[in-house]
This record gives structure tokens, sequence and C-alpha cells, in this order.
């Protein structure tokens, strides 16, 4: 039996349709800045130190905001406790930023737990305002502050 010839002439417009509808719901370029990481000591053990690490998360479809991201990497350290060489460690983790273009500043502060897995992954949305925007990540405890930059979309 034959086919009619308009078949494969619909059957090619239905996939370029469909290529279409595929490209046209691609998601926006997102970036993702990854700061310095911070050496810090931590509260809570006799003995207690690691490294913070934390991010930016930026792109078209959250204009003028950024997500800042903080997670501590597993520490290392010693408590009297049962488990000694296994400490839950606390230290406060604060991303303070800039916008260079607008003038506006904020921070985003949170409480780090820690231990010899790390920590939970901590994210908050901050309205930065388009623009460049510069960051300071330090702790509320002894600690090698880092500096780095990355740009929000208007």
């Amino acid at each position: 039996m034959r086919m009619p010839t308009s078949v494969p002439a619909a059957s090619l417009l239905a996939a370029s349709g469909l290529a279409t509808m595929i490209v046209a719901a691609a998601p926006a370029e997102a970036a993702t800045v990854e700061f310095p990481q911070v050496p810090s000591v931590y509260h809570d053990a006799l003995i207690c130190g690691g490294n913070i690490r934390s991010w930016a998360d930026t792109g078209p479809q959250w204009p003028g905001r950024a997500i800042i991201s903080i997670q501590a990497l597993p520490v290392a350290g010693f408590d009297p406790g049962e488990y000694s060489f296994a400490p839950q460690c606390i230290t406060v983790a604060t991303v303070a930023w800039r916008n260079m273009d607008t003038g506006a500043a904020g921070e985003y502060r949170v409480p780090v737990l820690a231990g010899f897995y790390g920590s939970e992954h901590y994210a908050l949305f901050q309205d930065t305002g388009p623009g460049h925007i510069i960051v300071t990540v330090f702790t509320d405890m002894p600690n090698i502050p880092a500096h780095s930059a990355f740009d929000v979309p208007g």
C-alpha cells in the first residue's frame, strides 16, 4: 500500500515544530561563581577547624537577585566527649555583599554546624539589584576572610 505524499511532509513539519518547541523551552543561561574558601576555627570543641565554601548563583530568570550559598567542608578536631575525633562544631558564616553600581549592600549570615562529614547546604535569595557585586566572606571565629565578585543581570 502506498502512503499519501502529505504524511511525510506532515511528519517533517511536526518534527521541526517539536525542535522549535525544545529550543524555545531551553533555560536561560545561569552562572555560578564560587568564592575562595575561608579557613576557620569553630566553637564547641577543644580544637576544631575547617574550610567554609560559598558561592553565588545568578541568571536572567532572577533579575536583580542572587542565591548565596554557604557550606562547611569536613572539619577536623578533638573534643573530650564520647566521639573525641568526630566533633560537632559551629561557627557563624557571613557573606557580606555590596552592589558597586547602585550602592546597595547586605549580608547573608548563618550558623553553620559541621562535623567530619561537613555541613548541610545553606542558601538564600539576596535582593542585590542588577550590577557588579563584590563580596567578603568571613566567620565569627579566627579565620582568613575571602574576597570575590560576580555580576547580577537586570
